[in-house]
C-alpha cells in the first residue's frame, strides 16, 4: 500500500475532525431516559472505547509509513471522542462510567500479543460488532439524545472499518496467497464466537432496542462477508453501503 493511500485517509480524518468542531456537541441538557439494561450496555461499550491507543500507534509507526501513522493517531482520537460522548451520555442519565470490564481486558490482551496484523484483526472484531450495536442503539430508542450520540459514533465507525480493511489488505498481501483466505476464515470464526458472547451478555438490552439475540448474530455474520471482500479487494468508498442492512 503506497503512502498516497493513507495520506487520503489522513485528509478524511482531518475533514471529519473539522466537521465535528463546527457541529459541536449534542444538547446534553435535554437529559436521557433509558431502560436499565440499555444503560448497562452503554456502560460496557464506553469502557471498550476508552484507552490511549499507545500500543497501536507504536506498531503503526514501526510499519514505516508516516501517513499511516498520522491516520492511526486520528483514528485513536476519534475512539477517545466516542468514549467521551458515551461518558457524557451516561452523565446525562445520572449514571457513572465503569472502571473496567472483563471483555475489554481480554480484547486488549489479545491485541497486544503480536504485531500490527494481529492487532488489527482483533480490533476489527470489536469494530464490526460495534457497527451493529450502535445501529441498534440509534434506531431502537425514542430517546433523542441517545439516538444523536449513537448516530455520531456509527458514522465514524462506518469509516473506521474500510480504513482498517485497506491496511489489512496490504498486510495480508505479505503472506503466501494460499494462506490469506484461511486466515480470514479463522477471523470470521473468532468473530462469530465473540458475537455470540456479546449477544448473550447484552441480550436484555438488545431486546429493549428491538433486536433479538439471533438477529444480532445474523446481522454481524452477514456484515463479516463484506469485510472479507473489502480486505481481499479494498473498495473503501463502497463498503458501508454494501455492509449495512436496511434501516428498520
Amino acid at each position: 500500500m503506497g503512502t498516497d493511500g493513507f495520506a487520503k485517509w489522513t485528509r478524511r480524518f482531518e475533514d471529519e475532525r473539522e466537521r465535528r468542531r463546527v457541529q459541536g456537541d449534542p444538547d446534553w441538557g435535554q437529559g436521557a431516559t433509558l431502560h436499565p439494561a440499555v444503560w448497562a450496555g452503554i456502560q460496557r461499550f464506553q469502557v471498550g472505547e476508552d484507552g490511549d491507543g499507545a500500543n497501536l500507534v507504536g506498531k503503526a509507526d514501526q510499519a514505516g509509513d508516516a501517513d499511516y501513522g498520522r491516520a492511526v493517531r486520528l483514528f485513536v482520537a476519534e475512539e477517545q471522542n466516542h468514549a467521551r460522548l458515551l461518558a457524557r451520555l451516561l452523565a446525562a442519565g445520572g449514571l457513572p462510567t465503569l472502571t473496567g470490564h472483563w471483555s475489554d481486558t481480554v480484547f486488549v490482551r489479545l491485541r497486544r500479543l503480536m504485531g500490527l496484523r494481529l492487532e488489527l484483526l482483533v480490533l476489527m472484531i470489536a469494530e464490526v460488532v460495534a457497527l451493529r450495536y450502535y445501529r441498534a442503539l440509534r434506531d431502537g430508542t425514542d430517546d433523542a439524545l441517545t439516538s444523536d450520540v449513537a448516530g455520531r459514533i456509527l458514522s465514524d465507525e462506518e469509516r473506521h472499518v474500510p480504513f482498517h480493511c485497506e491496511r489489512l489488505h496490504a498486510s495480508l498481501a505479505e503472506l503466501p496467497r494460499a494462506t490469506r483466505r484461511p486466515v480470514l476464515a479463522l477471523w470470521r470464526l473468532l468473530l462469530l464466537a465473540v458475537t455470540l458472547v456479546v449477544a448473550a451478555d447484552h441480550g436484555p438490552a438488545l431486546r429493549r432496542l428491538g433486536l433479538g439475540r439471533m438477529r444480532f448474530v445474523r446481522d454481524v455474520t452477514a456484515s463479516s462477508r463484506a469485510v472479507v471482500s473489502a480486505v481481499l479487494a479494498p473498495r473503501p468508498d463502497a463498503w458501508a453501503s454494501t455492509a449495512e442492512p436496511p434501516r428498520r
